[in-house]
């Protein structure tokens, strides 16, 4: 599965509809950013995606998903835990197998990460754990990639490196943004998010940043 297909899409709390109902087609290639104000929406409609691809996405939660407890290395193997027999992840736990710790090692020092690999998540600066959160989907290696707000905590160049090994690894994304500029840059595609409904849907080359603000 490298894109999808969905119609009727909801969620309410608290008896309150705040998604839908909407529909939402990706095809297999597509870079889709989610744009809009913040409570239009955005994550929960990822969470809504992520519920129905599930083995066929990488996810970058908005809150991250970080265990504290474990060193940066198991934060990242997560990415894989489920493709492994348990015998395999609880040797793991206690000495990673050096074919894991090669492939881990490479995506942090491509994050510019690899002196961390056995510290503690809960040691790191919110960019850190960010990072981590996203050579955890990197190492999945899914064929799609759904991601909230991944480079909210990078500064200037590291959020440009990010988004372009996240466009160069994915061919299909879905990435909830509040930088329009960015969205514009390395995404193909903007669906505007405005009280649960889509509001805009427009390939990235025929929008400007003025079309989007219109949603915030």
């Amino acid at each position: 599965m490298s894109g999808f297909d969905f119609s009727g899409l909801t969620a309410s709390f608290s008896g309150e509809r705040v998604i839908g109902p909407l529909s939402l087609r990706v095809e297999s290639g597509e870079q889709v950013a989610l744009v809009g104000k913040s409570g239009a929406g955005k994550s929960t409609l990822i969470r809504l995606i992520h519920e129905r691809v599930n083995r066929d996405a990488s996810l970058v939660p908005q809150e991250l998903g970080l265990v504290n407890a474990l060193p940066v290395f198991h934060n990242v193997f997560m990415g894989q835990l489920d493709r492994h027999p348990t015998w395999y992840s609880t040797i793991t736990l206690i000495r990673p197998f050096a074919r894991n710790r090669a492939e881990v090692s490479g995506l942090l020092k491509t994050l510019g990460m690899s002196e961390k690999i056995w510290m503690p998540a809960a040691s790191l600066s919110g960019g850190q754990r960010q990072r981590v959160a996203i050579a955890r989907a990197l190492y999945r290696n899914a064929p799609i990639l759904l991601a909230d707000e991944p480079i909210s905590a990078l500064d200037g160049p590291m959020a440009h490196m990010v988004m372009e090994l996240l466009k160069e690894r994915f061919a299909t994304s879905v990435i909830a943004l509040h930088d329009v500029d960015m969205a514009l840059k390395y995404c193909t595609r903007i669906v505007g998010i405005q009280d649960g409904q889509v509001a805009l849907d427009e390939r990235s080359d025929r929008l400007t940043s003025a079309d989007i603000m219109s949603l915030y």
